[in-house]
């Protein structure tokens, strides 16, 4: 597992972020808009660990299952959690016809795993078992908080980028002396830009770690490779609607749910499916 490693990533994108946003915040007000800068990063930081899987649930209007209600799901989800040695996440289904799956939660203590219900329909047990040993290797990777601080912070930067378009011509006060009309507008053009490259770079990544990881976990690549192949001809027929709360969600999800063709896969926060099913098929090849 990557726990580690991604631990160390998460402090320096918390850094990194929180200096981008109070470089933003002096680039609109001066001393006073680092000082603010600084405030909204703190705030934002804290706000994202310990409330990012009840956002990310929310945007997907997310219910919560159990036994009862979904048996093959909680089934799986016990058996491989058990053979991890992990406690027992939450789960919940999401009710879209869109198929995919994703992870929150800052720990394995205060997990999440939620299903779609398109994903449920979609897959057989053994594919569904291969997608949840996934998602539970985000968990046990500790990358599900980068990502979904990534988002938080993200979202921060391109408000602060679309309040740099008017701060400095609103009038008032001494304040707009302080201010940077240059600044303004490189926040404004940059900002969203290198939120959207973290994400990406941090998106790739990790989606490539999960996949490995849980396929260690259920012993079974191609079950996952199966089911990607068929999440990624159910997401083009089913895409979900691109919102500003599922935009941010999307990040988190086991195969990107929106309907992306031709230059826009360079933007992507997943790597190509057929990239990960090579490599699962490789990684099945090797499997001892």
């Amino acid at each position: 597992m990557h726990r580690y490693t991604n631990g160390m990533k998460t402090a320096a994108l918390l850094a990194a972020m929180s200096a981008l946003i109070m470089l933003a915040g002096s680039w609109i007000g001066g001393r006073n808009g680092l000082m603010l800068g600084f405030a909204i990063a703190l705030a934002t930081n804290g706000f994202a660990y310990f409330n990012s899987d009840k956002l990310a649930l929310r945007s997907m209007r997310a219910y919560p299952v159990g036994p009862a209600d979904q048996p093959v799901m909680y089934r799986v989800v016990q058996e491989l959690t058990s053979a991890a040695g992990q406690p027992m996440p939450r789960l919940f289904v999401s009710p879209t016809d869109a198929p995919n799956a994703f992870a929150t939660g800052r720990s394995p203590q205060h997990a999440a795993v939620c299903c779609t219900e398109g994903i449920l329909a979609l897959l057989d047990e053994r594919e569904l078992r291969g997608v949840l040993g996934h998602e539970l290797a985000h968990v046990y990777n500790r990358d599900i908080l980068i990502s979904s601080v990534a988002a938080a912070l993200a979202s921060v930067i391109m408000f602060l980028a679309q309040l740099a378009y008017f701060l400095p011509f609103m009038s008032g006060g001494r304040d707009n002396e302080d201010r940077n009309p240059v600044g303004a507008l490189l926040v404004a053009v940059l900002g969203p830009v290198a939120a959207s490259l973290i994400q990406l770079a941090i998106g790739r990544s990790r989606e490539y770690q999960a996949d490995q990881s849980g396929s260690l976990l259920t012993r079974d690549p191609m079950a996952l490779a199966s089911a990607l192949a068929k999440l990624e001809t159910g997401t083009a027929r089913r895409p979900l609607q691109p919102t500003p709360s599922v935009q941010t969600t999307s990040a988190l999800m086991i195969a990107n749910p929106f309907n992306v063709q031709g230059m826009s896969q360079l933007f992507s926060t997943h790597p190509p499916i057929a990239d990960r099913i090579a490599r699962l098929q490789e990684l099945a090849r090797n499997l001892p």
